[in-house]
């Protein structure tokens, strides 16, 4: 029996989203900017019709978008994730083996289904019917061919939205694949991209047909891997289980310069406190934190300062508490007046699974059990009641620290005072 491989790809994720309790932005052209509304993230069609690629810093965008009446909108975290949790659950009842690949993409294991096309349709229908997201789907028999299927299903409209390699013999594949760039391909990167042409292999179908020795003496096992799967060979499983991560990293640029310690110090407990809230949700301990603060690189005219500290701790731990100390620790360390500092992060290195907790001849095991019970009241009723809702007192109150996001919208689906309103 063959393998079909579905990728579900929500289109233009951060839009849609917007669109959804915005009705007045369907049909005009919409970005969505990054941290500090800085650059754009997420697209409309109308502004990719417009040729604005993703990256481009706002500012240089102004002009552009006044001629063409462009909305910019900073980016909701909180609002995309829920939308995104609604996608995958749905997408999940559709087949036993899913793989959720990024915020707006996700695998399925459609293998055995009869009519992949029209199961297909069927679930973009209900995905639009329960939760307003349009998506594409692709279907192939090995997870890069359906990433290069879903691309099909979005640039080409007699699709429909699916797109199925299944159904299509070996040379409406190829003449497929000879008007594709090798770019697009999932897993080449713009380097390897460059490199490919270099040899002369400038489309899918050139990559395809390149011998595998080759391949691999030049670029490595990964390529060699790509290539096995567009021809239709199943080298690449589906991963429905994601592996813990072995660095949590919490960062952000600010909405002003930092020059003041304290203020430094309540970002940095802010940052540890999210990165201590992920670092339990997928059950695991730290064994050190690293900080770092940054001054702006690109302004070459101010003074420079851009340290980095590493932590060990005296046990591994998932308390906010214990891993903000250590990293207040840290940072008074590294911190040095007279900088205006544009950035600063931290990371929480050597993690291990909770259950793999080493045990010493003199634990503390009441303290240890009232930790882990503090902790667990602490992430329960920031999910209840909305993250912040509890929080150490040294995050502070009035963050001047905080990044700008003049534009951003309510989120609608996540907080009682912020739900949309019909009129």
């Amino acid at each position: 029996m063959q393998r079909a491989f579905a990728l579900v790809d929500c289109n233009n994720f951060y839009v849609s989203c917007e669109r959804l309790f915005q009705p007045r932005l369907e049909g005009r052209p919409v970005v969505i900017l990054s941290n500090n509304d800085g650059i754009v993230v997420s697209r409309s069609q109308e502004v990719k019709d417009l040729g604005v690629r993703m990256g481009v810093p706002w500012f240089q965008l102004k002009d552009l978008a006044k001629r063409h009446g462009i909305i910019a909108l900073s980016s909701n975290y909180t609002l995309y994730a829920d939308i995104s949790n609604r996608v995958m659950r749905l997408l999940s009842q559709y087949c036993p083996g899913q793989e959720i690949y990024s915020i707006d993409e996700s695998f399925l294991d459609l293998t055995g289904i009869a009519d992949l096309t029209c199961y297909a349709q069927a679930m973009r229908a209900n995905i639009k019917r329960c939760v307003g997201i349009p998506v594409c789907v692709g279907i192939a028999p090995s997870k890069t061919l359906a990433k290069l299927a879903n691309h099909v299903a979005k640039k080409q409209k007699q699709f429909h939205g699916v797109c199925e390699f299944n159904a299509m013999t070996a040379r409406e594949l190829d003449n497929l694949f000879a008007k594709i760039e090798v770019g697009e391909v999932w897993g080449v990167g713009r380097r390897s991209a460059e490199r490919l042409q270099q040899m002369g292999i400038n489309t899918v179908l050139e990559l395809k047909y390149s011998p595998a020795k080759r391949v691999r003496a030049e670029f490595g096992v990964v390529m060699e891997r790509i290539v096995a799967e567009l021809n239709g060979e199943t080298c690449i499983g589906l991963d429905e289980i994601t592996p813990p991560r072995q660095q949590i990293i919490c960062s952000r640029s600010f909405g002003l310069y930092v020059s003041l310690l304290e203020d430094l110090e309540q970002a940095v407990i802010a940052y540890t406190t999210r990165a201590a809230e992920k670092l339990r949700d997928q059950q695991s301990l730290a064994g050190g934190i690293q900080v770092y603060i940054r001054t702006n690189p690109h302004k070459e005219s101010e003074p420079q300062y851009q340290p980095t500290t590493l932590l060990p701790l005296f046990e591994p731990t998932d308390d906010t508490r214990l891993l903000c100390r250590a990293a207040l620790s840290g940072l008074r360390q590294i911190y040095r007046s007279g900088y205006a500092y544009q950035k600063a992060g931290v990371i929480l290195t050597g993690i291990i699974p909770a259950s793999a907790r080493p045990r010493t001849l003199f634990e503390d095991t009441a303290a240890q059990q009232k930790s882990t019970s503090l902790m667990a009241a602490l992430d329960r009723i920031n999910r209840r009641m909305g993250s912040g809702t509890m929080q150490l007192l040294g995050e502070g109150v009035r963050k001047g620290w905080a990044m700008r996001r003049g534009s951003m919208s309510q989120r609608y689906t996540t907080e009682w005072d912020e739900l949309a309103v019909a009129r």
